[in-house]
């Protein structure tokens, strides 16, 4: 019998079990009751070595990225660590690569190396990261996307793509090209996307599947995506849903012998910090990455005090930066 067992049986978390069988936080006295409760019935005897060395707090937390290389995941573990420090704790970082395979291994690790909580970068969590993460003695926030039960820390996609939109059908562009990634990231593949559907739906714009495209993240991409919409129809302008996309986009316009904003305006979304020295300056919008993992810390610290708040959602804001990429015709 195992303490997820116990906590299983009880209808509560490993970590309220925990929290119970060391005396250790705050829990409520219903779920206290229903874990002694069990705890009697199977006659439960923790090893008092595991249990000594359990006791003892690593310091340490751990980020889990999709992508260490990006400025996104710099900025948010910049956050992440600036409260880590505050509280005494160090940050594991474990790097992903966008592979689902190694986001579940590095759950598991993560909980084996006794780290006092876990933050993931998420991009697709799916019924397999669940099932790993509802067996976590730690507590997890998720940063990115929204997880039914789950602490999240997400940015307003939605309304920050709508806005864009938005602000292109104003400067009086009407052929849209539309530059995504693949549905299995739900923020950025899916929300973006029905931003930029529905803004056009208002407008009464013409929504034209041929000046549509879906890659992955890499600029590459943004360049092949553009080049393939180039070759049915050429827009007046172009949302990338990311400014790496943004970029390969206006080099293969470029390459075609078209010009940015003159021919063709081009925006993203990111903010890197390449966006405002590219020539000529990208319009995108500016997230508070870093501000996202200062919440997405103070939560998990939050939780490892009372893993009750568990579940909660945060929402970051945006701002669209307007720069010379556009232009209004």
């Amino acid at each position: 019998m195992r303490i997820k067992d116990i906590a299983k049986l009880a209808g509560v978390s490993p970590a309220t079990v925990s929290r119970v069988m060391n005396n250790n936080g705050y829990v409520k006295e219903e779920k206290r009751e229903a874990v002694l409760k069990v705890i009697k019935e199977v006659d439960y005897q923790p090893n008092p070595i595991a249990q000594s060395l359990k006791n003892q707090k690593s310091h340490m937390l751990g980020v889990i990225v999709p992508k260490i290389s990006t400025e996104t995941a710099s900025r948010v573990v910049a956050g992440v660590t600036e409260v880590a420090k505050v509280h005494g704790y160090q940050v594991l970082i474990a790097n992903t690569d966008l592979d689902i395979e190694e986001e579940i291994n590095y759950l598991k690790f993560l909980s084996n190396k006794s780290v006092d909580g876990i933050i993931m970068m998420g991009t697709e969590v799916t019924d397999r990261h669940l099932a790993v993460m509802d067996k976590l003695a730690v507590p997890i926030v998720i940063l990115g996307q929204e997880v039914k039960g789950y602490t999240s820390i997400i940015h307003n996609d939605y309304d920050a793509s709508f806005s864009m939109t938005e602000y292109l059908i104003k400067q009086h562009h009407r052929e849209i090209a539309f530059i995504g990634v693949d549905e299995k990231d739900e923020a950025v593949g899916v929300v973006r996307k029905k931003a930029y559907l529905d803004c056009l739906n208002k407008y009464a714009v013409k929504v034209d599947s041929k000046l549509m495209a879906i890659g992955d993240f890499d600029i590459d991409t943004g360049y092949q995506m553009m080049q393939q919409i180039l070759t049915h129809k050429t827009p007046t302008a172009v949302f990338a849903v990311t400014d790496h996309l943004a970029i390969g986009a206006i080099h293969a316009l470029l390459d075609a012998g078209l010009r940015v904003p003159d021919d063709v305006s081009v925006v993203g979304i990111g903010d890197i910090k390449l966006a405002a020295y590219l020539n000529p300056p990208l319009t995108t919008v500016h997230y508070t990455f870093k501000t996202s993992g200062k919440m997405a810390a103070e939560a998990v610290f939050e939780l490892m005090e009372d893993d009750t708040k568990q579940g909660k959602r945060f929402m970051t804001t945006f701002e669209l930066k307007t720069r010379a990429s556009v232009k209004a015709i």
